[in-house]
């Protein structure tokens, strides 16, 4: 049956239009449902907002011609150092140390805001995307061929695949009879930038509190991304300080080893939890991103998983159209959730191991993740394979997009 494109993917954020971009480079015909206005998100000013986009991650928007226009506004991530402590008592003896020097590959990855990256792939889809912004679908439903999505104004559009990249309040998901699972984390993440005298040199800090994790992340020049987990009421009354009072609570759990901190651009919150799609794949339905997954923010993960994703749905797709096969078939769907549910979950589940065994003041488990941090440093074998995961090297097998290959 004739359809009016290939894939129709619901979610214009970040994973919606990278899968785009990877189908139309391939020659499939595309079309982007984009709840947000045209070019929301793409303003020139600093907001705060940044990714920690690991290496595999670099590589696929090097694979679909974006990063030459990106890479002069990132900072690449040279070091990770992560330790443990008290607010106002400074780091524990212990460290966990990562030098990108010590694998071949570079840096374990960058640091690179929203505005540049959202921009740029606007302005990429305009090249042979079909993108309607300021549209919601509103029903789907699969016929014999194909699905079609019924958008807030009328409109019918049908596909041999939808995708969901419509975040973990996914409609797609929801009416396709896609169920999730998960739980709450009861705390709450504060997001902002600050800008400090001294300079990072391209150093992430993640230090573990009793109340939760606060990350301190290279952005370029002296200025650093603030993610900062508390329990929920404490989040609150912090949230509702004005940015005076906000940055003395911070400036304890911070430390001075930057220098003098002030903010850079607005402050956000949000709540932290774990949702994991029970499948990923339904009657011609596909979900990608937090649509499949969301995880906690610990180790930044969140839109390296979605891009995997990105990476592996397109992979199979194409390859399922260049042999004459049906794209929308379940066992062309089944390929990508063997290939991507596994790893997901597992690392999903790993962020959430890891903050609830730091999250607290146990002084035995201090012990241990003093212990263990400090083992994991003086072994180089270990931290080599520490890095290489982090970097999104150790899949198996690589999605070609991610090892920077094309389709």
């Amino acid at each position: 049956m004739k359809v009016d494109h290939d894939i129709l993917i619901a979610g214009g954020g970040l994973n919606g239009p990278a899968l785009a971009l990877a189908l139309a480079g391939a020659g499939l015909s595309v079309a982007v449902i984009d709840a947000r206005p045209a070019q929301a998100r793409a303003a020139d000013d600093f907001d705060g907002r940044a990714y920690a986009l690991a290496l595999a991650s670099r590589r696929l928007l090097t694979a679909l011609g974006l990063w030459g226009g990106l890479a002069a506004k990132s900072q690449p991530i040279l070091k990770v150092e992560a330790a443990q402590g008290e607010a106002g008592d400074g780091a524990g003896p212990f460290h966990l140390v990562f030098d990108s020097a010590e694998i071949e590959e570079g840096p374990v990855g960058h640091m690179l805001e929203d505005r540049f990256l959202y921009a740029a792939l606007m302005e990429a889809m305009a090249g042979g995307v079909t993108h309607l912004p300021g549209r919601q679908v509103t029903g789907q439903e699969v016929r014999p061929g194909q699905v079609a999505v019924t958008l807030d104004d009328g409109t019918v559009l049908t596909g041999r695949l939808l995708v969901g990249a419509d975040g973990r309040g996914s409609g797609v998901a929801a009416r396709a009879g896609i169920t999730r699972r998960g739980w709450g984390y009861g705390q709450t993440a504060l997001v902002c930038a600050v800008d400090h005298d001294r300079p990072h040199n391209g150093t992430a800090w993640q230090f573990f509190m009793p109340e939760g994790p606060l990350a301190i992340l290279p952005l370029p020049g002296n200025r650093s991304s603030i993610v900062w987990s508390a329990p929920d009421a404490q989040a609150a009354a912090i949230a509702a300080l004005d940015d005076a009072r906000f940055l003395d609570v911070l400036r304890p759990r911070f430390g001075d080893f930057l220098g003098e901190i002030r903010l850079a651009g607005p402050r956000f919150s949000y709540p932290l939890s774990l949702s994991l799609a029970d499948h990923y794949v339904a009657a011609r339905v596909a979900l990608v991103g937090d649509a499949a997954h969301g995880v906690h923010p610990i180790a930044g993960q969140g839109l390296n998983l979605g891009l995997r994703d990105v990476a592996a749905l397109a992979e199979v797709v194409v390859e399922a159209a260049r042999r004459g096969e049906d794209i929308g078939a379940p066992d062309v769907l089944d390929r990508y959730q063997r290939w991507r549910r596994f790893d997901a979950t597992a690392l999903g589940l790993g962020m959430d191991t890891v903050n609830r065994l730091f999250s607290n003041a146990n002084p035995v488990l201090r012990a241990a993740r003093g212990l263990g941090m400090g083992a994991v440093t003086a072994i180089p074998p270990l931290r080599r394979a520490f890095m290489r995961q982090a970097a999104g090297l150790t899949l198996d097998p690589m999605p070609r997009l991610l090892a920077g290959q094309p389709l």
